[in-house]
C-alpha cells in the first residue's frame, strides 16, 4: 500500500487520520508543524500528502510549494472559496474541509492513489482477485458473476477494509440516501457476497451494528 505523509498540528486529528488510514494498510508519518513537514518532504520520498493550511511555523501553501510532485490532498478548516480555488491552482490533487467524514476522506485517498498509479486497480486476498478497472471478480482463477450493486458493496467492504460499517452507511454508500428500502437489503446482499466468494469468516458481523472485512495486513 502507499506511504502517506500526515501534516496536521490537531494531535487528535493527527492520530485519527494515522489510525485510520493504518488500518486499510497504508504507512503513515506524523508531523505536527510545516517547518518538520519540509524536512521530512526532502529527507523522504512519499505516495501522498495529507496537508493542513494552518500550520505552526510554516503554513500549509508553502510546505505545498515543496512537495514537488507528491500527490496531495489539503484537509483544513478553511473553507472559503478563494482557499480552495488557491490550493486547486496550485496543483492539489483535492481539497477537503473539516469537519470531514473520516469514511469520505479514505475514498478521497484511495480516488487519488488510483489516479496517480500509486494504487494498484487490483485487489487480491486469498483465492479472491478484484479488478477495479473491469469491474470483475474471480475467485479460484473463476470469474464470478457480480450484480451492479453486489460489486459496488464489495468496493465499499474492501476500500474500508477492518473497519465496522454499520447497515445505514452501507445503505447510503451503495444504494444512496434517497433509497427507500430497509438495512435487510445489507444482509442479503453481504450473504451472497460471502457465499460467492468464500468469505464465511472475512466479512464479519458486528453485532448491533453492521458488517467489517477483516483483512490481515
Amino acid at each position: 500500500m502507499a506511504a502517506i505523509l500526515i501534516v496536521e498540528d490537531e494531535i487528535s486529528i493527527n492520530e485519527l487520520v494515522k489510525r485510520n488510514l493504518q488500518l486499510v494498510g497504508h504507512h503513515c508519518t506524523s508531523v505536527f508543524d510545516g517547518k518538520t513537514a519540509i524536512s521530512e518532504i526532502e529527507r523522504h520520498t512519499y505516495d501522498l500528502i495529507i496537508l493542513d493550511i494552518m500550520l505552526p511555523e510554516i503554513d500549509g501553501f508553502e510546505v505545498f510549494k515543496k512537495v514537488h510532485e507528491t500527490p496531495t490532498i489539503f484537509l483544513t478548516v478553511r473553507s472559503s472559496l478563494s482557499d480552495r480555488i488557491k490550493g486547486f491552482s496550485m496543483g492539489a490533487d483535492d481539497y477537503l474541509t473539516k469537519p470531514f467524514e473520516m469514511l469520505e476522506l479514505l475514498a478521497r485517498v484511495e480516488a487519488v492513489l488510483r489516479r496517480t498509479q500509486k494504487n494498484k486497480s487490483c485487489f487480491e486476498v486469498g483465492a479472491v482477485r478484484i479488478d477495479f478497472d473491469s469491474r470483475q471478480v474471480f475467485y479460484m482463477g473463476q470469474l464470478v458473476e457480480c450484480t451492479p450493486k453486489e460489486f459496488e458493496l464489495l468496493e465499499v467492504l474492501v476500500n474500508n477494509r477492518n473497519i465496522a460499517l454499520s447497515r445505514e452507511r452501507l445503505l447510503e454508500l451503495v444504494w444512496g440516501y434517497d433509497y427507500e428500502g430497509d438495512t435487510r437489503t445489507i444482509d442479503v446482499h453481504i450473504q451472497k457476497l460471502r457465499k460467492k466468494l468464500g468469505w464465511e469468516n472475512m466479512i464479519k458481523t458486528v453485532y448491533k451494528l453492521g458488517y467489517r472485512l477483516e483483512v490481515n495486513q
